[in-house]
């Protein structure tokens, strides 16, 4: 079996430039690694997750529920694997996931109240887990930062136009509600934690990229010789 690492943080944290950015110095390195992102708009198989997040479901996240939707992204994921990844994984291949199960814990468990979040979470888990066979990561690094600088790397992601942005983005009471999720689970299942903008500075790419190797370092999932 390969390495799977698993980058998580609310929307406008930065990860898929850092997941990105992991593979490529791993690759420098010597390693087999390669990135994956989800939802996989490149594959049909995201279709019902498009029509979710567009609002063609409803104008709300919470107008479909933590275990439907949970249920689109779950589908396209064993898609993506089956078509794409599965045998790098199992070659013994570094994956570095944008976004993977773990996004759902967050993002759904927020529609719930926080005595059936114990709950959700136990069958979000076993659901992809062990029902459908995906992988289970090695670690989950969560980049956090706060709501305002977040929001402000998004308007210069989508230059301004607030219609680029889908209906987790847009759904500011939402995405409180998120951050208080992620720091629940995040706490409950040992997930390695980066701040990426402590006393509400932004640190460079570079200085996050080097805390999450550093990190991944002390777990003994990768070794010191990546630069």
């Amino acid at each position: 079996m390969g390495i799977l690492i698993a980058i998580e943080g609310l929307d406008g944290c930065g990860k898929n430039t850092q997941a990105e950015r992991l593979a490529e110095r791993l690759c420098a390195a010597g390693k087999n690694a390669r990135c994956i992102s989800f939802p996989d708009y490149d594959c049909p198989s995201s279709a019902p997750v498009r029509m979710y997040l567009g609002g063609e479901l409803g104008g709300s996240p919470d107008d479909v529920n933590a275990y439907a939707a949970s249920s689109f992204f779950a589908v396209d994921r064993v898609i993506s694997y089956k078509r794409d990844w599965e045998r790098f994984y199992n070659d013994g291949g570094i994956v570095i996931a944008n976004r993977y199960t773990t996004s759902n814990a967050p993002h759904q468990m927020s529609k719930l109240p926080p005595e059936q979040w114990d709950e959700f979470l136990a069958w979000l888990f076993d659901y992809e887990y062990r029902l459908l066979g995906m992988p289970e990561p090695n670690t989950v690094i969560m980049l956090t930062m706060p709501r305002e600088i977040s929001k402000r790397l998004l308007s210069e992601r989508y230059k301004g136009d607030p219609d680029k942005e889908d209906i987790h983005e847009r759904a500011s009471e939402y995405m409180l509600r998120c951050a208080e999720c992620a720091e629940y689970v995040s706490q409950r299942y040992g997930w390695q934690v980066i701040d990426c903008a402590p006393q509400g500075e932004l640190l460079s790419v570079e200085t996050i990229s080097d805390m999450i190797c550093d990190t991944l370092q002390r777990l003994g999932i990768i070794d010191s010789a990546i630069n």
